[in-house]
């Protein structure tokens, strides 16, 4: 491929999705109604979930029955398999030269991804991390947020809601492990403390938060070098916090319930402090699938800011994104006050 800062022609787009669970659905289904893609091709999953993806999106989807790591003939590939995968998957799609986009908002898959920023620089191809509900659209919401902010000092990130049965999972399992924030350096915390009343948009609006195994700070860092403190929570219940270092033995919601993020941006305007709080409100899965379906047209096209392994923050202009975000039913909220706009 050639320098993904060089637009290039979008027609016949051919995209891969590897995992077919509630955000890598939801990212298919974006991608196959938009204009410029000629194909989705499904791998990965239970066979019967797959064929009820592929049967339900219709004309322009194929199933490829290889394994997740086989060669695969698309312009780009959308990683929404298990988690604990991602970083592995990319490598070897990597290799080939193919920009690949990762939904995962494992640490792990974090930060195993950003470890191969120096090869997908060399190579001249985008890895698009953490490009879902939260990380992903809170890194495009913090870095829009900063743009009337001389000197950004702080952010702070909170989500609630789950996208489906595997991020209900990773949620069950952020609240039992160590949290780390960016306090003029890494400190770790213990998942489950320090609660914080965060207010989201409506209907979800004030929620108690805490710190988890998230892996927001780790991708924020690269785009605010100066800031002194990245912190991210949670939103979770009693419930929540006392089972988290146990089995997860509640059912969950096939496709998730309502959920919201939250990023507020701290620092120096002029001569005073002044704060941005930005928020947006959807179900989960949905809005994850908008982010991770633009975020890979993006990648193929060549229009992602530079070539490497980065998160959103880095790699898109966010008015732009938040603007095809809306068209795709996906709204921001910023807070003025006590009022909402």
């Amino acid at each position: 491929m050639g320098d993904p800062s060089e637009p290039r022609e979008t027609a016949g787009l051919r995209v891969g999705v590897i995992g077919t669970g509630a955000v890598g659905a939801r990212t298919a289904r974006q991608l196959i109604s938009t204009d410029g893609v000629d194909s989705v091709v499904l791998r990965g999953g239970q066979r019967g979930r797959i064929d009820a993806v592929a049967h339900s999106m219709g004309e322009g989807t194929s199933i490829d029955e290889g394994a997740p790591a086989d060669p695969l003939d698309v312009d780009v590939v959308v990683l929404s398999a298990p988690a604990g995968t991602h970083a592995d998957l990319a490598r070897s799609f990597l290799g080939r030269r193919i920009p690949v986009v990762s939904t995962s908002d494992a640490v792990e898959d974090v930060r195993g991804l950003l470890d191969l920023d120096i090869e997908a620089r060399e190579r001249g191809v985008g890895v698009v991390v953490g490009a879902g509900f939260a990380p992903g659209l809170t890194c495009v919401l913090a870095i829009h947020a900063a743009a009337t902010i001389d000197e950004v000092s702080e952010i702070h990130v909170a989500k609630s809601g789950t996208g489906g049965p595997a991020c209900a999972r990773q949620h069950h399992r952020a609240l039992g492990g160590v949290s780390v924030d960016w306090r003029d350096g890494w400190v770790e915390r213990r998942s489950g403390s320090g609660r914080e009343l965060c207010w989201f948009p409506d209907p979800i609006s004030a929620q108690d938060c805490y710190r988890a195994t998230l892996p927001d700070p780790y991708l924020l860092i690269g785009a605010f070098p100066g800031v002194r403190r990245i912190t991210s929570r949670v939103a979770a219940t009693r419930r929540d916090r006392l089972t988290a270092r146990l089995p997860m033995l509640w059912p969950t919601h096939p496709e998730g319930g309502p959920g919201a993020v939250r990023v507020e941006v701290r620092g120096r305007r002029g001569t005073g402090r002044d704060v941005e709080v930005v928020g947006a409100m959807d179900r989960p899965a949905v809005a994850a699938g908008a982010v991770a379906a633009i975020s890979a047209l993006m990648a193929a096209r060549g229009e992602l800011s530079r070539p490497g392994a980065a998160g959103l923050a880095e790699l898109v202009e966010p008015v732009p994104f938040l603007a095809e975000l809306s068209r795709r039913g996906v709204r921001v909220a910023v807070f003025d006050g006590d009022r909402v706009r």
